[in-house]
């Protein structure tokens, strides 16, 4: 067995088989970055092994979504020229052929102009959608969430969370995360935060759990501790768990830095959660605490130099890799310990990132944002494979599935895959 997967052996009790073959969330079937299965090839170019590759029209930095024979982004295309204007703008959701990249279905969600603006270095459809097989479902933050069939037809809409009012008007981009019977939508902004589970069959609110945060672009896990399921979510203020079932706020640590973008990632023992901007901070957590855990045993470490700003940690096989900021320089930490087998290690062509890392088949990926994927190895030695890039910049995290490996760049979806 990989490497990976024997650090990933506690999730299959709650990761089915199925979810286990497919990239149904951005950060894979566990939501530590990791696939179970899969063995994607660590060398290609714009030449080589790529299977396919098609034109993605618009914006957008969500990152793909791949279950069985299909491939979801989502975009968002003006629909006029404004000079600098913000325009009325498309809000879609692509389906493609995983086999040859031809498109299966397109569906426009809703037509609407945004309230506000992003940060140059975002789009106006940066959540990445996420499906269970069933349904898939796409956030558009403010302009709603919309649940389709694999087929195409929309099931339900939901479209009154209100508007978001995000810092320095940076942008919004939480992704939602399902969960058993619901779907865990985040709203943290600089107005009335609040974190939504809705019944993810009807779009009908479970339960709303309000959160004293501003802005905070992070995505929620679902972790299971001692026979029941926790929602991790990171913060400005406080780190924090929620029971899954009724919302109830579980427990908190302080710590945490400015507007953090960062999810968190979690193992049968601990949760981790970090930021990095205007300061540093990464902890591990036992999550069998009790309101507010600062300075209590349920602290087990903590990291407070060279932690990740915008890509999220990655937990695979008993370590957790993560860049300084938004820099390519990678640290990797033991994960029970927090003792650091490298730190702030530079990685040819990995300068700037907002992708985050993801693990498969004994190999680490890492994107830098001028479409440059350098390939280590899963490994406590730092043991660089190979450099590769798709020829355009890349800012959506990859989704390695099977022999294969999606990328969402700047203007093409590219299928990732050795020639036979």
């Amino acid at each position: 067995m990989k490497k990976n997967v024997l650090g990933a052996i506690v999730w299959l009790s709650v990761v089915s088989i199925a979810n286990a073959d497919n990239w149904g969330h951005w950060r894979g079937p566990t939501g530590n970055g990791v696939a179970l299965n899969a063995t994607p090839p660590t060398k290609w170019s714009p030449t080589e092994n790529i299977k396919w590759k098609v034109a993605i029209p618009g914006r957008g930095s969500g990152s793909p979504v791949v279950w069985e024979d299909s491939v979801f982004v989502t975009t968002a295309v003006p629909l006029e020229k404004t000079g600098g204007r913000i325009s009325e703008m498309e809000f879609i959701v692509l389906c493609y052929d995983r086999k040859d990249g031809n498109l299966l279905w397109k569906n426009t969600s809703v037509v609407a102009t945004p309230h506000e603006g992003t940060h140059e270095t975002n789009g106006f459809a940066s959540a990445s959608p996420c499906t269970d097989g069933k349904h898939v479902y796409a956030h558009f933050g403010s302009r709603g969430l919309y649940c389709y069939t694999m087929d195409g037809d929309l099931v339900w809409a939901k479209d009154d969370f209100g508007q978001m009012q995000t810092r320095n008007t940076f942008g919004e981009g939480s992704s939602p995360t399902i969960a058993d019977d619901k779907i865990l939508v985040p709203w943290d902004h600089d107005g009335k935060s609040a974190l939504f589970a809705l019944n993810k069959l009807t779009g009908e609110t479970i339960w709303m759990t309000p959160r004293d945060e501003p802005t905070c672009w992070a995505t929620p896990l679902v972790a299971e501790f001692a026979g029941k399921k926790q929602v991790i979510m990171n913060g400005q203020k406080f780190a924090r768990a929620y029971e899954l079932d009724s919302g109830k706020e579980l427990w908190r640590c302080a710590g945490q830095t400015e507007r953090p973008v960062a999810s968190a990632v979690a193992d049968q023992d601990f949760a981790y959660v970090g930021s990095g901007h205007r300061g540093s901070f990464l902890g591990a957590f036992r999550m069998d605490g009790s309101g507010n855990i600062q300075g209590t045993k349920n602290v087990v470490w903590t990291i407070n130099r060279d932690t990740p700003d915008i890509g999220s940690p990655l937990l695979s096989s008993g370590r957790i890799y993560f860049y300084k900021a938004k820099s390519g320089q990678l640290s990797c930490v033991d994960a029970k310990t927090g003792k650091p087998h490298y730190m702030a290690s530079r990685i040819p062509g990995v300068e700037t990132t907002y992708a985050s890392p993801v693990a498969a088949g004994d190999f680490v990926f890492l994107t830098d944002r001028s479409g440059t994927t350098a390939v280590i190895k899963d490994d406590n030695q730092l043991i660089v494979i190979a450099k590769n890039s798709v020829g355009e910049p890349v800012d959506a995290t990859p989704a390695p599935v099977g022999k294969e490996l999606f990328l969402r760049g700047d203007k093409h979806l590219f299928c990732v895959a050795e020639k036979e």
